[in-house]
């Protein structure tokens, strides 16, 4: 159903336009490319049931603790490979061939993974399936920002995070009831959904235009706006906007020429790397392991199974909430609650080490974990993409995002690899506690470098940042 035209409440890219589209395809397009999204969680969260699996002695392939932990890291190795020349790759084939394409390199690593014979097989299925991950979480969100007007940009945005969400929640489910090769059957299939829906799906009327095709960017509006839609007005915005960024190439210096771009760079950077540094991947590729340490009462393949199901439900919560309750007031929320869930975490295992009786505290490693994805999925998990889209103006977008997702999958490498490490020489308490006193500093940071975005122009944020008051 056509939802009635109302003056003067669309936006795009913060400019105004005369009507508000109708939704379904929007969300439609989105959901269908976020069925990627699941692929990509279910890679991010292959190693928590199947780690545990290949430890044991009767494996039909043994290995150790530490070859384990590059198992889980080459994955973000791959993802900064992927990550640099996806926003090219982007540009010159246009967004929706890019994802299709991407689908390959997913393919390629599950492949790989049903017939590895030997350890370094999976290291290389690791490392493939990483560069698709990476060049998908530029990707896709780009796509979801340039199909979406500003009254869906945040709900289509969260998007991103919550397939996600579900793809680790899938990994968790399936690898605790199927065997390798048949739950890296089921990963490769997600893929094959993937291609079966995307491929009808419109291309981004951004990218069209930015390409002087013009006719095919209309067919693309009527699309996902409907027929009803005039796109006339949001179309000549994006051709501003595009002769705007071709009249001006960009460098990484112009990330710090201007005040406004060092507050945007500071704040972007800046969320990524507590994001990160919060812990959240290797807690995400270790739940099993760490629910095995914590001796709780409750079988690990269960409590983990609990987490990633209330994880996606939240990250639902977020999807629903981001436009009303703004970005800075979540992120503070979701900081300040990772951080006494880390706190709590970290105190068990030291009682546990202490060799105190923990048995009237079985409940405590999983309310607290639970807490941990809760807070995590309504903030710091969807909001740093988002905040990477919304501060920076169109010409040094995709220089600052690029240098953003760099970061962030070098952190992911850097805390998978040495979370193991540090739960050995530290001990699991200390290391939680570290991780804790991380998110303290990150609370103060959000409060006091973060903007609020919410139901602002792309000039009015820029305005912001610049220190201009109107």
């Amino acid at each position: 159903m056509e939802e009635r035209a109302e003056e003067g409440t669309g936006m795009i890219n913060g400019a105004p336009v005369r009507q508000e589209g109708r939704k379904l395809w929007q969300y439609l397009a989105s959901i269908s490319a976020c069925v990627m999204s699941v692929g990509v969680g279910t890679a991010l969260a292959w190693t928590s049931p199947v780690l545990p699996q290949l430890y044991e002695e009767n494996s039909w392939l043994v290995i150790t603790k530490e070859q384990g932990s590059w198992v889980s890291s080459l994955l973000a190795l791959g993802a900064i490979a992927g990550a640099v020349p996806s926003g090219k790759m982007a540009d010159i084939l246009g967004r929706k061939k890019s994802l299709l394409l991407l689908a390959a390199p997913f393919l390629l690593s599950w492949a790989i993974i049903i017939l590895a014979s030997r350890l370094w097989l999976i290291y290389v299925a690791r490392f493939v399936v990483g560069i698709a991950v990476g060049a998908a979480c530029v990707v896709v969100p780009t796509y979801l920002s340039e199909i979406a007007e500003t009254s869906t940009r945040g709900t289509l945005g969260a998007m991103f995070q919550l397939f996600l969400t579900i793809g680790i929640l899938l990994a968790f489910i399936l690898g605790s009831v199927m065997s390798y090769t048949v739950f890296a059957i089921v990963c490769a299939l997600i893929e094959v959904g993937f291609l079966a829906s995307f491929i009808w799906m419109p291309e981004s009327p951004v990218w069209l235009v930015k390409e002087g095709r013009k006719p095919e960017a209309v067919m693309a509006m009527a699309v996902l706006r409907g027929d009803s839609y005039d796109p006339s007005a949001e179309l000549a915005e994006v051709q501003r906007q595009t002769e705007q960024v071709a009249s001006r190439k960009s460098t990484i210096f112009d990330l710090i020429r201007t005040t406004a771009a060092r507050k945007a760079l500071l704040a972007t950077l800046g969320s990524m790397l507590f994001q990160q540094l919060s812990g959240i991947n290797a807690v995400i590729f270790y739940t099993v392991t760490i629910f095995q340490a914590s001796g709780s009462s409750i079988p690990p393949e269960v409590a983990s199974i609990i987490v990633a199901i209330v994880q996606t439900v939240m990250t639902v919560v977020a999807a629903l909430i981001v436009d009303r309750a703004g970005r800075k007031p979540l992120l503070i929320f979701s900081s300040s609650v990772m951080m006494a869930s880390l706190v709590a975490l970290g105190s068990y295992f030291n009682i546990k080490t202490n060799g105190s009786d923990v048995s009237n505290l079985g409940w405590l490693p999983l309310t607290s974990m639970t807490l941990y994805m809760i807070s995590f999925s309504v903030g710091m998990g969807p909001i740093p993409w988002m905040l990477m889209g919304e501060l920076f103006p169109a010409e040094t977008k995709a220089v600052a995002s690029g240098i953003a997702v760099m970061l962030n999958w070098f952190l992911v490498f850097l805390v998978t690899k040495t979370f193991p490490m540090m739960n050995e020489k530290l001990g699991a308490d200390i290391t939680f506690w570290i991780f804790a006193t991380i998110m303290a500093a990150g609370t103060a940071f959000i409060y006091f470098f973060i903007l609020e975005t919410k139901g602002k122009t792309t000039q009015q944020i820029q305005d912001e940042l610049q220190g201009i008051r109107r």
